[in-house]
């Protein structure tokens, strides 16, 4: 928008803005002055010009405008000057009129525009003879509006306005709370809980749908994501806040730590190599081709030749992949021994992660046959390098040389499909010159090739533990053995060798494995198969990690954008706005950074006080409950009071590094070196930055003030060893979180969010770990049998297995996309569900302080929600759940996602609380409204 210089005041101006030039001419100085009287007769009957009758009626429009608005202001204000003792006097019986008008807009602007504007008005007549009369009126306007152009690129900027925080009531300090809050921030605040809601749905029934409904209609998926929710909206807010900061120079830099200073320069230097597109497409492939022959050189080892594995280049190829964060064959990780001494950091062995998100994709052939044809189009990119693909006879491969850029190659290799000539086995060298063997297609090679990797890792797969047993049975994946039998059970890795990578203060005598067939299995699968299948596969493995951080017109990103539409549903050729990327990409490299500029601006010190005292309230009234629980006897209840007493509550930011100190910061990540030309290899140093520091921990001791988390990320969590759970800055934001939201919205959001979490630490995982965060079984018998009841109730209602007392009209399921469904696993969100019942402690936890909450006026209703307190407490906990999401998004989480989806995870958890169908007035045979026998209640 174009800039203008204000127009002097009228007081300043040195001539009329309009004026005649003619009497300009024959005007005499000498002339005496006309009087007022007959100036104004002549301007009365000098005709009205255009400009003029344009000025005219603007002015007339103006001024009815202000006069609605005086009205309407002043009898508002009229009725708060009289509830706070202000006011005329007078006897008889007196009237007021308070109109409140509140309009919430949610944009999203891309190819397709929708705007949503949701107007609720009520107005009250009040009378001193207690006479009511109220009328509302809603109104829902939609308007689409798509535009088609010409590209194969959809970029999108979504723009979420979220109801701002209230000031509290408007009741003056000392006098006696107002019941309702007409503060224009409470008046927005409401208007945006309305504008979630679809009464059309009855809450008794479709409780997720009716909290949630007019959310979703206003949010449609973007092109280039399987789904959207609130915590990805608050998580986008988020990041466009710092994206604000990296891309706005600061007003005063002299003011500004010169550690701060460092800080904010590799942040900026990260996020700009990420935004130059026009670079990263010019230099195309090649850094991903660097890393991919350095992978293949050390796999090699001093020849081409891959007939068979080599036990010291599988080592040192499998070592560099581990040393830059992409997990292949197996997985080590640093944490405490849980079975001896948490606190006591320890080298664990794990499975990997797999090309595709879960093992019953492996099952499916249309899936296998995408990720064959993306796994075949990687190798045939990939190993295109004139230097790699010489004869066998040249001996050796090149050497890590720094990066050349020439356009016509980068415009031969990126842009030529398919690349010639292709890998080198079984081609024309001096040795097999005179071979009758036929010259193979390298095509169909890369074909053959690729297919063996699928079979290759659909084995990994069908070896790996599955992921209900990994993460819900913590007895069975802690097994402690000495470092020499994991040799003898994999002795295809060089361990020695492979350790020296990461340079630990000492050789490990000792490992946790988590599931112990698996270094078995896996040693006979690397038999079975040959050195260029397993190449391959490494290949492929650094391929998916990190072909997202290269230009989008390469092929390689290409291939895997393709296997990323087809699992999460996403739009053919649908890509996000580059900055939202960029953001997430220097959030996981430098996110202690971005979390101290964020806590800066964002988290004042009394939302720290106040989500703390939220989350103590819960504490107390989870102890509260165990003294009533029948199935908990009093030794198991005395020692779960010690547990919850001793947990180590985390509100805000991390200590370490200390992002109160950007000095502790800078040096946290004195290895990430970043520039401006090379995003692909700052994302390889943060990386390896990462694994290091992890390697560096173990045989140390626990540091206390870590986190797992970044202070901007929208999410919580509990730590068994640490017994700690964990709330950052990221989610003490609206929708979750206000220090200035009236209590039953504070509790029913934030709330259900703390006793999540500190149920956690008694769900059918964390209930295994005692106060000190050792892994033992620490309640008696007889209240492990009441609890695995419990559990087993959970179970079975998340399963849908229509055993009594459930029936198929509580089938948990989702839409496949294709005509059929799939069922939620519930030993796989086992912990989850039960982590989900925590919600009745939010509620008592609200309860217990409200008649204090209430006096220092934080109960205050908010204007134009004919609801209870009660109802809105459960209405502020579903609508943290919101999401519209794909069906093959939906699919993925099911199959990979521990948590239940979020319309079970609402509805499920209200179907085993009692209060909610006595808030919403239920009848007895609503669906949320279940006899006794058909509850799974944990905390009676």
């Amino acid at each position: 928008m174009a800039e203008y210089e204000a127009r002097p005041s009228t007081d300043q101006e040195s001539a009329p803005l309009l004026r005649n030039p003619e009497d300009e001419e024959n005007s005499n100085g000498n002339e005496p002055r006309p009087g007022l009287a007959k100036r104004l007769t002549e301007v009365v009957q000098e005709p009205l010009t255009g400009l003029t009758k344009v000025l005219l009626v603007e002015v007339l429009i103006l001024l009815i405008i202000a006069s609605v608005f005086i009205g309407l202001f002043a009898g508002a204000q009229h009725k708060l000057n009289l509830r706070g003792g202000g006011g005329g006097g007078g006897s008889g019986d007196q009237t007021e009129t308070v109109t409140v008008t509140s309009t919430t807009a949610s944009t999203i602007i891309s190819a397709t525009t929708t705007t949503a504007v949701s107007t609720a008005i009520r107005t009250t007549t009040d009378t001193t003879t207690t006479t009511k009369t109220a009328t509302k009126t809603a109104t829902k306007t939609e308007v689409k509006t798509s535009v088609s152009t010409y590209t194969t690129t959809d970029v999108r900027t979504h723009t979420v306005i979220v109801g701002p925080e209230p000031t509290g009531p408007p009741a003056p300090p000392g006098t006696p709370p107002s019941d309702t809050c007409l503060t224009p921030d409470c008046i927005v605040l409401s208007a945006s809980i309305l504008s979630s809601l679809d009464t059309t749905q009855d809450p008794c029934e479709n409780f997720y749908d009716f909290a949630n409904g007019g959310w979703i209609s206003s949010h449609p998926i973007p092109g280039d994501k399987g789904g959207i929710s609130n915590f990805q909206v608050v998580a986008e807010k988020n990041g466009q806040l710092l994206q604000k900061l990296l891309e706005t120079k600061p007003k005063f830099p002299s003011q500004m730590d010169s550690y701060d200073e460092q800080l904010l320069g590799k942040l900026r230097t990260l996020y700009g190599s990420c935004m130059d597109e026009s670079k990263l497409d010019y230099i195309g492939q090649q850094p991903l081709r660097r890393f991919v022959d350095t992978i293949k050189r050390l796999y090699r080892g001093e020849g081409t030749n891959v007939d068979f594995v080599n036990r010291q280049g599988l080592s040192n190829a499998v070592a560099f992949l581990h040393s830059r964060g992409v997990e292949a064959l197996f997985e080590f990780s640093v944490d405490g021994d849980a079975g001896v001494d948490p606190n006591a950091m320890t080298l664990w062995f794990s499975q990997p992660s797999l090309g595709l998100p879960a093992k019953e994709y492996y099952k499916e052939q249309p899936i296998l046959d995408t990720y064959q044809k993306v796994i075949e189009r990687l190798l045939i990119t990939l190993y295109d390098d004139q230097g790699l693909m010489s004869s066998e006879k040249d001996a050796s491969l090149p050497k890590h040389a720094p990066m050349v850029i020439q356009a016509e190659q980068t415009e031969d290799s990126d842009h030529v499909w398919p690349p010639w000539p292709w890998p080198p086995w079984d081609g024309d060298d001096d040795q097999h010159r005179d071979s009758p063997k036929p010259p193979r297609d390298p095509l169909q090679r890369a074909h053959e090739l690729a297919k063996q990797v699928v079979d290759f890792e659909t084995e990994i797969a069908e070896a790996t533990l599955d992921l209900d047993l990994l993460q819900q049975d913590p007895f069975g994946t802690y097994n402690p053995l000495q470092f020499n039998t994991l040799k003898a059970a994999l002795p295809n890795i060089n361990f020695p060798d492979y350790f020296a990578t990461f340079t630990p203060r000492a050789f490990p005598s000792r490992v946790i494995v988590t599931y112990k067939p698996y270094p078995y299995s896996l040693s006979d699968i690397l038999s079975k198969y040959s050195a260029d299948v397993v190449e391959a596969y490494l290949v492929v493995r650094a391929a998916l990690a990190y072909a997202p951080n290269l230009g989008t017109t390469t092929e390689s990103w290409k291939a895997v954008r393709t296997l990323q539409e087809t699992l999460g549903g996403l739009k053919k050729g649908a890509v996000g706005d580059r900055s939202e990327f960029c953001m997430k990409q220097v959030e996981s490299a430098l996110g202690f950074a971005t979390g101290r500029f964020f806590v800066n601006q964002t988290f004042p010190g009394e939302s720290k006080d106040k989500a703390t005292k939220v989350i103590t309230d819960i504490i107390e009234a989870f102890e509260n409950s165990l003294t009533r629980l029948p199935w908990m006897d009093e030794e198991s209840a005395r020692r779960a009071t010690e547990k919850a007493e001793a947990l180590r509550v985390k509100v805000g930011f991390p200590m370490f590094p200390n992002t109160l100190d950007p000095r502790s910061i800078v040096n946290y990540y004195t290895l990430v070196k970043v520039h401006t030309d090379t995003f692909f290899d700052n994302m390889l140093s943060a990386a390896s930055s990462e694994v290091y520091k992890m390697w560096q921990k173990l045989g140390k001791r626990r540091n206390l003030d870590e986190w797992e988390m970044f202070a901007s990320t929208v999410n919580a969590y509990y730590n068994p060893p640490g017994n700690e759970i964990v709330f950052p800055a990221g989610i003490l934001q609206p929708p979750f979180f206000s220090q200035n939201w009236p209590g039953y919205l504070s509790y029913g959001s934030f709330g259900m969010v703390a006793a999540h979490e500190l149920t956690h630490a008694f769900d059918s995982s964390g209930r295994l770990y005692n106060q000190q965060g050792k892994l033992e079984e620490w309640w008696t018998p007889e209240t492990s049998e009441g609890y695995q009841v419990k559990q087993d109730c959970i179970v079975r209602q998340y399963s849908c297995k229509y055993l009594l007392p459930f029936t198929s009209d509580m089938a948990y399921t989702v839409d496949d996309g294709k005509g059929g469904v799939v069922h939620v696993n519930g030993n796989l969100t086992s912990g989850e569900n039960i982590g989900d019942t925590g919600l009745i402690q939010a509620y008592r936890a609200w309860k217990a302080q409200y008649e204090d909450s209430y006096d220092a006026g934080q109960e205050y209703l908010l204007p134009g929600l004919d609801y209870t307190r009660e109802q809105l407490f459960f209405i502020s906990f579903a609508r943290t759940w919101a999401m519209n999401n794909r069906p093959a998004d939906a699919v993925q989480r099911v199959r990979s996602d521990p948590h239940s989806p979020n319309r079970y995870r609402t509805e499920g958890t209200v179907f085993n609380i009692p209060e909610f169908a006595k808030a919403f007035q239920c009848s007895a045979r609503a669906k949320l409204n279940p006899p006794p026998e058909r509850q799974c209640i944990f905390w009676s």
